[in-house]
């Protein structure tokens, strides 16, 4: 599922571009899809917990390979419901497998709470190496056979269908506590005026993720005129950002003993 998402990152811009929109329009699909992802995370918790872990990942696997197949229209509206539920399965992504994964660790088998941080520091690891491959296959599919860009976005389908059957036949099932959105979005947001530290560390993490956000947009636009290869370029960025999360734990756990502030 990592792989899939991944896949679906380094040509995008370069798949609508090629659709002959404009670039006031590639950043209203954008929008779609960063607003989607916004609007559902603040419910997508709820949602999990009540629908059920297992199905909120097979239905985000779905919710993908729809998407992704949606990039083979040109039409701007169906462009667009491909960026909601786009975001729609990404935020389903990274909350209904965690939480599943934690929920079989801790109540059904027993393990050490302990053990979490480990198991999350491994898919951190694999998951830097899947962003790091993906660019190069997107490059090599789109770019080096000459396929185009949208590609990437068809090799990702097969990673999504086997993720879902996967879980589909392998996974339990298991929920969350049944509880009203708003009152778990209200005892979020007294958890966070309560502490300041909290608020400072929420406003913080959100004016990082708007730079990247921003980011994401205007690099391809940026080295494309250059000939700079999108995949290799994003393979890059992935490997950069990887190298810094391993100094950052060498520098917490290793000698140097830092402490994050």
């Amino acid at each position: 599922a990592l792989a899939a998402d991944w896949l679906q990152g380094p040509l995008l811009f370069q798949l609508l571009q090629s659709r002959g929109f404009l670039r006031s329009q590639i950043a209203a699909l954008y929008s779609c899809s960063f607003a989607s992802n916004v609007t559902f995370g603040l419910v997508s918790g709820v949602f999990v917990d009540w629908l059920g872990r297992k199905k909120s990942c097979v239905l985000s696997s779905g919710l993908c390979s729809v998407s992704c197949l949606l990039q083979l229209s040109r039409d701007f509206l169906a462009l667009a419901a491909g960026r909601v539920l786009a975001a729609l399965g990404t935020s389903l992504l990274f909350s209904a497998f965690e939480s599943w994964y934690i929920h079989e660790h801790l109540e059904r088998h027993d393990f050490p709470a302990e053990w979490i941080p480990n198991t999350f520091s491994r898919v951190a690891l694999w998951n830097s190496g899947l962003a790091v491959a993906a660019g190069l296959v997107a490059q090599l599919v789109a770019e080096g056979l000459a396929l185009g860009p949208v590609v990437p976005f068809l090799v990702a389908v097969p990673f999504l269908v086997l993720s879902g059957i996967f879980v589909g036949k392998n996974w339990d099932e298991n929920y969350g506590k049944s509880r009203p959105c708003s009152k778990a979005c209200g005892e979020g947001l007294r958890g966070l005026l309560s502490d300041p530290r909290a608020l400072l560390l929420g406003l913080v993490q959100a004016l990082v993720e708007s730079i990247l956000l921003i980011f994401a947009f205007l690099w391809t636009p940026v080295l494309e005129p250059h000939g700079i290869p999108l995949g290799i370029a994003f393979s890059g960025f992935t490997a950069a950002s990887a190298a810094g999360s391993a100094l950052f734990r060498r520098g917490v756990t290793g000698r140097l003993r830092l402490q994050p502030l």
